[in-house]
């Protein structure tokens, strides 16, 4: 197995990372007050050291009472706040790594147990019900320009690029997917249209940083409130879906995955991944995830339960297959923030397992 080749650099605009591996988003809470502590930089930092090449944050909240929720959630505004997360992309770049903040707008999916009423396309959540008030036309372009702001922030911080987080039943989102997206002013109805107001976001972020700094889009076909969810039917609506965010100025597309082994649309192809089909259609670098070099998918579901290991065989069959040119690492980076370093050098094998509820408290 060309394990070697997955330690190759990868150049997208002015991102040089150093090997094909990220860490992948995960979030965590622990920014009392939104600002980014010590702690966060050793934590970010310890997996750099750990051989890393890319750090993809937790989301950050942008700068907007709805646009998430709890004050935990680190966001991108104020002296104090940015000063946090100049420490920690000094502690990544000081390991030879290179990091991205993800921007994340919860939408109907904020808790509102602060009062603050939650904001959707339509004022419906992943379950179909009602819950909180559908955002106004004129409030899209507000919502647009906080990515934009916050972007340029990430830019002038030191972070190597953005990812925008538009998976998982967030913002962005609840307008691709036509359960919560049930509008009628043009930005709801066709896919075309439900795609209209993320790539208007996208576009935003890219007159902000300008044309050399990298965007990346994390989008999901699965929802955190219905696993067998679905954005595309087949590889057509996915091009369909994909291709006015690339033309926007999306430069990395990041298909989140509860397994990055599963094929994406089997009645058409019975091994392709969702990550091989999202770059055979767009032919843009694509970041594959989920439950990578772990059996069990995403957690631990009892209490004292191993997470078992698993070969990464069929992980560099997919990349010398060319469907992903990065993988981002959950829980098992989680267990062990030297995994990836452990794998070039061919330590995991007799590895036991991972304690799934010691590798969760990592989060905290």
């Amino acid at each position: 197995m060309a394990i070697d080749d997955l330690f190759a650099p990868l150049t997208v605009r002015s991102l040089t990372v150093p090997n094909r591996f990220a860490m992948a988003p995960m979030t965590r809470q622990a920014s009392p007050g939104g600002v980014p502590g010590a702690d966060v930089a050793e934590y970010y930092r310890r997996r750099a050291a750990g051989g890393v090449g890319l750090i993809l944050t937790e989301g950050v909240r942008l700068p907007s009472p709805a646009a998430g929720y709890p004050a935990s959630v680190p966001t991108l505004a104020g002296d104090e706040v940015l000063a946090g997360w100049t420490r920690v992309v000094d502690a990544v770049h000081a390991e030879g790594a290179t990091i991205a903040a993800q921007l994340w707008h919860q939408g109907v999916a904020r808790d509102d147990a602060d009062g603050v009423v939650p904001v959707s396309p339509s004022g419906i959540d992943g379950h179909g019900e009602p819950r909180g008030r559908a955002l106004e036309p004129d409030e899209l372009h507000e919502i647009s320009e906080l990515y934009a702001r916050s972007a340029a922030t990430a830019r002038d911080v030191g972070f190597d690029a953005v990812e925008l987080h538009g998976a998982h039943g967030y913002l962005l989102d609840q307008f691709l997917w036509e359960r919560t997206n049930l509008r009628t002013d043009g930005y709801g109805g066709s896919l075309a249209a439900r795609t209209r107001f993320p790539a208007e976001v996208v576009a935003a972020v890219r007159a902000a940083v300008g044309g050399d700094y990298p965007i990346i889009f994390r989008f999901s076909q699965w929802k955190a409130t219905d696993y067998a969810a679905s954005l595309a039917a087949d590889p057509t609506e996915l091009q369909e879906l994909l291709a006015p965010l690339v033309e926007a100025g999306v430069d990395v597309l990041h298909p989140s995955t509860r397994r990055h082994y599963v094929p994406g649309f089997p009645e058409h192809d019975p091994a392709l991944s969702l990550a091989g089909w999202t770059k055979k259609v767009t032919g843009t670098p694509v970041i594959a995830v989920g439950s990578v070099g772990l059996e069990t998918q995403f957690r631990g579901e009892k209490p004292g339960e191993v997470i078992k290991p698993a070969p990464v065989d069929r992980l560099v069959e997919q990349f010398d297959a060319g469907e992903f040119d990065v993988v981002a690492i959950g829980r098992a980076l989680l267990a062990d923030p030297g995994w990836v370093n452990r794998l070039r050098d061919g330590e995991l094998d007799g590895f036991s397992g991972y304690d799934a509820e010691v590798a969760l408290s990592a989060l905290a």
